[in-house]
């Protein structure tokens, strides 16, 4: 289901989004991964639905409907939320980013706190260029940070091969065999088999690529460039959920993109999050249980959320109050 609708910018671009939940619920910003797309948060609509939230996800400029914006910048992101929240008469809200949805959530609470509530953050990319150290990242983005530092035009060009071969939609037949080929913990396999889940995934961003590579990949060059802003200056409550089996960003690139934020934060500290897909169904089912508190949060009692998965999908929630600690098992 994706319901896209338009908004026109103060700059005569468009920007699409959707929305899921409740339409007259707690609004909380949906800031997608990459490559990927707003559909990516049609995941959070049953859950959403059921405990009263308003999710509003838009696709980045020159991703998919939005329109393509020459020499973005990260900072220029949140004053596009900004028109989004006045169009929608939304004065104050919350943003749940995945991903590559991180630094545009961080730089959203640093330009703009007195209408950003609190962020969450699910297996977040940091920023890149302040690493130093680049092996807590995928392989993968290993190589094309290396391309990208030599060669930005033949990375360019294979970002244009992969577009096109994404157009390709496969039969919902060979999806069995592209989750083997994937070769994914059993967990993260069980999950996509979900037509729903599988779409929210692979769809949002085979449609992310098919629709502009161009945007795509300025989008990829915005995360291997300086944000133009310093985390220690994110004064915004902030809550980051990983797992320590991360393949794409490693629980020591967590730990540190945690060490310098000043707002009170939490971390896992054991769980199987292999792969992005992992954490989201892991998040939007959590949602179920810890959002009647989150939906209050940042509130004065200042209640930190600890999330571990231990097995498939039995999760445990530790709840910190400054008078002691409780915990709480769930199956989901």
């Amino acid at each position: 289901m994706d319901d896209c609708k338009l908004l026109s910018l103060k700059n005569g671009a468009e920007l699409a989004y959707a929305e899921y939940g409740c339409a007259a619920g707690t609004p909380v910003f949906f800031f997608h991964g990459w490559p990927s797309s707003r559909t990516m948060a049609q995941l959070t609509d049953p859950a959403a639905s059921q405990l009263g939230v308003r999710i509003i996800s838009a696709d980045r400029p020159g991703i998919r409907d939005s329109s393509f914006q020459p020499n973005r910048k990260l900072v220029d992101w949140p004053q596009i939320v900004e028109q989004l929240a006045d169009h929608l008469r939304i004065q104050q809200f919350r943003i749940l980013a995945i991903s590559g949805g991180a630094p545009y959530a961080y730089v959203a609470a640093w330009k703009i706190p007195e209408r950003v509530r609190a962020i969450g953050i699910a297996s977040g990319a940091p920023p890149i260029v302040d690493l130093g150290d680049d092996s807590g990242l995928l392989s993968l983005y290993r190589r094309l940070l290396w391309l990208y530092g030599r060669s930005p035009q033949t990375l360019r060009a294979l970002f244009l091969l992969t577009g096109a071969i994404a157009r390709i939609r496969p039969p919902v037949r060979f999806r069995p065999l592209m989750l083997k080929l994937l070769q994914l913990q059993a967990c993260d396999a069980a999950s996509l088999e979900d037509s729903v889940a599988f779409e929210a995934c692979f769809e949002s961003q085979r449609r992310a690529w098919r629709a502009s590579v161009k945007g795509l990949t300025a989008d990829a060059e915005i995360f291997a460039a300086p944000w133009g802003f310093r985390l220690e200056d994110v004064n915004v409550p902030v809550r980051l959920w990983h797992g320590t089996k991360d393949r794409a960003f490693s629980t020591r690139v967590a730990e540190y993109v945690a060490a310098r934020l000043p707002a009170r934060k939490s971390l896992p500290r054991r769980g199987d999050f292999v792969w992005k897909m992992s954490m989201f169904r892991c998040v939007s089912g959590m949602e179920r249980k810890i959002v009647p508190f989150l939906r209050a949060w940042p509130s004065t009692s200042r209640r930190d959320f600890l999330i571990a998965k231990r097995g498939t999908w039995k999760v445990k929630v530790t709840i910190r109050f400054r008078s002691g600690t409780c915990a709480k098992s769930w199956r989901i």
